[in-house]
């Protein structure tokens, strides 16, 4: 199971700092994801973070939000963040949290077997 919290609304410029608890799964087995549905429904890869390659693993990003965002993991914890900055109104969307089982870093989103409800993040 996995539960996104930390979205809302913010001004353009703006932070917010994302959260996905898992359970139920062990955890370093899985490459984590960040994803959003804009308004109109597109739909757009984030962010990855691949737990190869040591420390806290291997981050990848989509390149609307590279240098903005920064995606990270907690195995101890069990949780996957996404500090969001200098965030835009084109930023809008339902972010979804996801996870894949797989064994090399990749935001296809067909390779995502797990997703969370999903978090609204509003940027005015």
């Amino acid at each position: 199971q996995l539960v996104e919290s930390g979205g809302g609304s913010v001004q353009a410029g703006g932070s917010l700092n994302l959260s996905c608890a898992a359970s139920g799964m062990t955890f370093t087995y899985f490459c984590m994801g960040w994803f959003r549905r804009h308004p109109g429904n597109a739909s757009e890869s984030v962010a990855g973070v691949y737990n190869g390659g040591g420390g806290g693993g291997t981050s990848y990003y989509a390149d609307s939000v590279k240098g903005r965002f920064t995606i990270s993991r907690d195995n101890a914890k069990n949780t996957v963040y996404l500090q969001m900055n200098s965030l835009r109104p084109e930023d809008t969307a339902m972010y979804y949290c996801a996870a894949a089982r797989i064994g090399f870093p990749s935001l296809a989103r067909y390779l995502y077997n797990y997703w969370g409800p999903g978090t609204q993040v509003t940027v005015s």
